[in-house]
């Protein structure tokens, strides 16, 4: 376990892109257009790829196709990527999505945040450390709340099977406190809210950092990464800019635009892969599409250019 736990990590401190889930015009997951997208992904040397993540709507999936997703995404990477299957809901499916995913050949599993409305803080943190002690694969923890303690954090650093965290709060002085008090700690904290913020996480010691850009602008997001394991904050800084637009227009309607701008920002490049389900925001507006449109043209300039 610990050469895969080593693997993993060194992944983490890469790219993790959340591939979107393309969908048929009946609603159904299209698998080929799906295999296409991983497969462009993996040739993009993208470091990890996280199968059925929030960017691929996890929570308007059923468990069949989030199946679906796990088994399409690890076929057609090839090994080329890392992939972690990404599992969630109830503790019971978590653990039998994870079994099945691992089957098909997962090389980690990424606990969603438990979302119940009634979850105790403690409880959430137990609830990464049991998929963990069932899983035979590494596991990353994603935590999209401040309510953790330095304590629960730190049980979580330190669990043999919990490969690092995926740290998604913009609570900078938590993230600074639970990164001292787990020095010690093999795991790794990577950036959970994507380019933008990556900077900053990094200058605080996380590695690393999640991506739905990825799935539109690949080298963009090499870019960012290799300015920021240079130590390069103004570079970094200056790529991001250009892609400032794009998300902020993710954030709208309390991130409830979020997967529709990767989904038309690959519509605009030739990949129709559906629109988002309900309850998530189902088409921009108008202002909303030219200012997307905006920034694709220019991000396609700039790489023409380079």
């Amino acid at each position: 376990m610990s050469e895969k736990l080593e693997t993993v990590r060194k992944a983490l401190t890469g790219i993790s892109g959340v591939p979107v889930t393309p969908y048929s015009q009946d609603g159904s997951i299209d698998v080929e257009k799906l295999g296409a997208l991983i497969r462009g992904l993996a040739a993009a040397s993208v470091h990890n790829l996280m199968a059925a993540g929030n960017t691929g709507e996890f929570f308007t999936l059923t468990m069949d196709e989030i199946r679906i997703v796990h088994r399409t995404t690890i076929a057609a990477a090839g090994g080329k990527s890392l992939v972690s299957a990404a599992v969630g809901r109830s503790l019971s499916d978590a653990k039998a999505l994870a079994k099945d995913a691992i089957a098909e050949g997962a090389d980690a599993i990424m606990g969603h945040h438990p979302m119940d409305p009634f979850a105790g803080p403690s409880y959430q943190a137990r609830y990464f450390l049991e998929l963990a002690d069932f899983c035979t694969v590494p596991v990353i923890a994603y935590v999209r709340s401040d309510g953790f303690s330095v304590a629960d954090f730190r049980q979580l650093a330190l669990h043999p099977n919990i490969a690092g965290i995926k740290f998604a709060s913009t609570n900078l002085m938590l993230l600074a406190e639970v990164i001292r008090s787990t020095d010690d700690a093999p795991a790794i904290w990577v950036c959970g809210l994507a380019e933008g913020w990556a900077p900053a996480f990094y200058a605080l010691g996380a590695r690393g950092f999640t991506s739905g850009l990825v799935n539109v602008f690949p080298q963009r997001s090499h870019a960012i990464h290799t300015a920021l394991e240079a130590g390069n904050y103004a570079g970094a800084r200056k790529l991001i800019d250009g892609i400032a637009e794009f998300e902020a227009l993710r954030t709208k309607y309390n991130n409830g635009a979020n997967v529709t701008v990767v989904k038309e920002a690959l519509g605009m490049l030739g990949t129709d892969v559906g629109p988002v389900r309900i309850p998530g925001v189902v088409a921009l507006n108008d202002g909303e599409r030219a200012i997307l449109r905006g920034v694709v043209d220019r991000v396609i300039t700039e790489q023409r250019a380079a």
